[in-house]
């Protein structure tokens, strides 16, 4: 879990004025890997280049700068690390003419994120084979709300497979692609979590047809772990951490650019230095959700399974952030978790408690539950993915 991500974020009357959404106005679903109940490492590619970074312009540029001298004023050991900028992703198949592109925060996809907590019938319908090629999805595309986000055409799966056999069954046919850019914290300060945030998605939408070119867009990660008892892990966010504080959250953080750029300083990294690490770039963004939990939970590495990709929800209090949300199995039972966890680990001071949610409730878990409520933007978007992807077969 990173270190606060704090102050100007848009006000929340504010943005439900300008992003509807049929549940909870805080988050929605950009990609979801439903068809597979989930991907694999060796399923997902990276495209890195400088074409993917945030765009700017000198007035931007001086916004920003203003922005992060006077937060390191105020806290003068905030550090400025190099994010990887999630541009846009592409779920296909094998099937040459079904794939679909999906562009971060795209006021379409917020569109497409329908009601999933209505009923099983509406998530089973997200899973439907298509027998036509699934369209481009831009913000101009105006029939985009009959489509279902970021779906792919799979053959489907016999009643009883389960969720390892389903994704092995697909390891040749699913493929996600993610096109990454570069971008930083103090770029993210001074965009999604600026006051600016809406005016600069609107230049965004005007000027170059995408609503997130002017935004940092780091890409985050979180994991919904689920214990051998069958117990999910949350952790109740510490008061003194500027977002979120006292929430309930998933495990999470972000991938570090610094692990693929060894030897080299933040201020040095660049897109250039990544050319030919693309499946280092991969590895570090899984590996990462992993050491998340090592640090906040105080897991170690060894009781956990290689995660699996559900999908990737955007966090519409910080202007439409995108994070990947990971499945991961906890070979430890719920106490013995929460042994490991109040022994402290690295990070321990990011939360003061261990939440556990057994993973049936899990499924049936929507606004109406009191602990709604009390979950941060990321727990959230956590909880639509794995109700939609089931990467558990439950």
């Amino acid at each position: 879990m990173d270190a606060a991500l704090s102050e100007g974020a848009e006000d929340p009357d504010t943005y439900k004025k300008h992003h509807k959404h049929p549940m909870d106005p805080e988050v929605s679903v950009m990609l979801h890997c439903a068809p597979s109940q989930g991907l694999e490492e060796h399923q997902i590619r990276a495209e890195i280049s400088t074409r993917f970074n945030r765009r700017s312009s000198p007035e931007i540029e001086k916004h920003i700068e203003a922005v992060w001298n006077d937060r390191v004023t105020k806290e003068p050991w905030l550090f400025n690390g190099a994010k990887f900028r999630l541009h846009s992703a592409e779920l296909s198949t094998s099937i040459p003419s079904t794939s679909m592109n999906c562009v971060a925060g795209d006021e379409a996809l917020q569109a497409l994120n329908s009601d999933i907590f209505d009923s099983e019938n509406q998530l089973e319908g997200c899973r439907a084979e298509e027998s036509s090629p699934a369209p481009v999805i831009t913000s101009e595309n105006t029939n985009c709300e009959r489509n279902s986000c970021c779906k792919v055409t799979t053959e489907e799966p016999q009643k009883g497979t389960s969720a390892a056999s389903r994704r092995n069954a697909s390891k040749h046919q699913a493929l996600l692609s993610l096109q990454l850019g570069l971008t930083c914290y103090k770029d993210f300060l001074g965009t999604n979590w600026s006051q600016e945030a809406l005016n600069l998605q609107k230049r965004g939408d005007v000027e170059v047809g995408d609503p997130q070119a002017f935004l940092a867009q780091p890409l985050g990660v979180g994991a919904v772990m689920v214990t051998s008892d069958g117990q999910v892990v949350m952790l109740r966010r510490s008061q003194k951490v500027a977002e979120a504080a006292g929430l309930i959250d998933i495990p999470g953080g972000h991938p570090e650019p610094k692990a693929v750029c060894q030897g080299v300083s933040e201020e040095a990294i660049s897109v250039d230095l990544m050319q030919d690490s693309e499946r280092a770039v991969i590895s570090e963004i899984f590996s990462s959700v992993c050491a998340e939990i090592r640090d906040e939970v105080n897991v170690p590495l060894s009781f956990l399974s290689a995660p699996v990709l559900m999908g990737i929800a955007l966090n519409h209090t910080s202007a439409g952030r995108p994070s990947a949300e990971f499945y991961i199995r906890c070979s430890l039972t719920m106490e013995e978790v929460k042994d490991f966890y109040w022994r402290g680990g690295p990070e321990a001071h990011e939360s003061t408690d261990i939440v556990f949610v057994n993973r049936e409730e899990m499924q049936q878990l929507d606004e109406s539950a009191s602990l709604w409520s009390e979950l941060c933007p990321s727990a959230k978007g956590a909880v639509l993915l794995y109700r939609l992807v089931r990467p558990d077969g439950v």
